[in-house]
């Protein structure tokens, strides 16, 4: 048991190993001088670095670009909950997004907006290159920008969920984002997600207890 333990975590280090680069090249990223010029650090991604499961969104926050961590606040307090719902840690999966910087704002405005698909464009290979040295075994994208950037799809996320899709091979599930749950708390949109979820734990492989099977009904 010590050697599969100490075998893992030489694994461990060795894949971190390898995406340490691609953390050093793309926090140095310069690509959008505009993003360049208003953000605080590039948000590469965070988690385990072997993940079976990643998780996509689409741009960092105000809280993420500040402590350049992926989905912090209320939404990523919402995605970690989902995350152990599912029986995994945030340490077990992995997050990134597909545009690493920040969008930014006239002066003055506050809040998010939506990341621009040339911005997306010029951002994909660097989540390409963390998909390639992950491998997760599936992925999830949370949310429309998220699904538009990774696959170019533009269609509601209503029309897109609850199905597999593909990215270069490796399934892809769509699904609300954690802001649109926080938006609309309905026991029906909260269900939704969860049956996706439901979705994935079944394409890896997962044990589902039936305490699982029935989160977000009106039974459970």
């Amino acid at each position: 048991m010590r050697e599969k333990t100490a075998h893992r975590q030489d694994a461990d280090a060795t894949t971190a190993g390898t995406l340490d680069p691609l953390r050093e090249a793309a926090l140095a990223c310069v690509k959008c001088p505009h993003l360049v010029e208003s953000r605080t650090q590039v948000v590469f991604g965070a988690g385990n670095p072997e993940a079976e499961l990643m998780f996509v969104g689409e741009a960092p926050g105000a809280d993420e670009d500040e402590q350049g961590e992926p989905f912090l606040g209320k939404a990523g307090q919402l995605l970690t909950k989902i995350i152990q719902a599912m029986g995994y840690t945030r340490e077990e999966i992995y997050i990134g997004y597909v545009l690493k910087c920040r969008p930014d704002l006239p002066a003055g405005v506050s809040g998010n907006r939506k990341p621009k698909s040339e911005e997306m464009s010029a951002c994909l290979p660097w989540l390409e290159k963390q998909i390639a040295l992950i491998k997760p075994r599936a992925l999830v994208a949370l949310g429309a920008t998220a699904v538009e950037g990774l696959l170019g799809k533009t269609e509601p996320v209503d029309k897109l969920r609850g199905r597999w899709l593909e990215f270069q091979g490796i399934p892809v599930m769509t699904t609300y984002h954690p802001a649109d749950l926080l938006s609309n708390e309905s026991l029906t949109e909260k269900r939704k997600v969860w049956e996706d979820m439901l979705l994935v734990l079944e394409k890896l492989e997962k044990p589902i207890s039936e305490k699982q099977r029935q989160f977000f009904t009106k039974a459970g």
